[in-house]
């Protein structure tokens, strides 16, 4: 177990939770809807990486929503921060090291589709890694070669849309592409991505799913549509459109998530 993990057990868990999750940009709404145990910074967990991206909180809490305890990660450190493509890999491990076997991803993105618009949630089915980076360089094990086949796990995925569907929510499904940003893309590119069959566009999830993966996690993710990518409205994108947008879809999410909670989605 790591020292990471070990901190956590010691103080935020007297139960294992049922999924671990991370969220994205404007995202911690989600938390408010938690019954809160206990929670620590990042900066007080052993190696943990500090984020400076406004939106993202830094902070891990232990509570029960949906009738279950969960541990959330509020805030993540991205690859465009310091040039890390492993950067959340002291999280990843933590969580996988407390025996939490599902994670949870959700992030803030661009829609390539013209029927997919801002306030929209999307499941992420599979994923480009554009960035051409990997979390697993340098890993010395057999292990990083590590199969991204199924790497969003269609059990859970299929419970998400079982959750949307009870709730009336209309929930998309698609693949997400990861730029590194931290500029957002051009036209061109979003053109490029249309063509390589992106459905979304951001600068996360990708290498915590495969960092997940290696730890042995199974996956599921969603991401929150905030705007049309660039070229689709003749407008500039911006981190404010993103910080704005988020919390609307992100609450149809946060039902979503809660609803998969009660509904046993987690359960072993």
């Amino acid at each position: 177990m790591s020292e990471a993990a070990g901190y956590l057990r010691e103080r935020l868990f007297p139960e294992r939770p049922a999924v671990a999750m991370i969220l994205g940009s404007g995202l911690g709404n989600l938390v408010e809807r938690v019954a809160v145990d206990a929670g620590a910074p990042f900066a007080a967990i052993p190696g943990f990486p500090q984020s400076a991206v406004s939106g993202h909180a830094g902070e891990v809490v232990s509570g029960r929503l949906g009738g279950k305890r969960v541990l959330i990660v509020s805030g993540r450190v991205h690859y465009y921060e310091g040039g890390n493509a492993a950067a959340m890999r002291p999280v990843i491990e933590a969580i996988a090291g407390l025996g939490i076997g599902k994670l949870l991803l959700t992030n803030a993105a661009g829609s390539v589709r013209e029927d997919m618009a801002p306030g929209a949630v999307m499941a992420i089915e599979d994923h480009i890694a554009f960035s051409g980076m990997n979390p697993l360089i340098g890993e010395v094990s057999e292990s990083r070669f590590t199969g991204m086949t199924a790497a969003y796990d269609p059990d859970l995925r299929a419970g998400m849309a079982r959750a949307a569907k009870s709730l009336g929510e209309p929930i998309a499904s698609g693949v997400y592409m990861w730029f590194s940003g931290p500029s957002f893309e051009t036209p061109a590119e979003i053109r490029m991505a249309r063509t390589l069959g992106a459905d979304a566009v951001g600068m996360s999830t990708v290498p915590e799913t495969i960092l997940a993966r290696f730890f042995g996690l199974r996956v599921v993710a969603a991401s929150v549509i905030t705007n049309f990518a660039a070229g689709m409205t003749g407008s500039e994108l911006s981190h404010a459109e993103t910080k704005a947008m988020a919390p609307k879809g992100g609450a149809r999410l946060s039902r979503i998530v809660e609803t998969m909670l009660a509904e046993g989605v987690f359960d072993d």
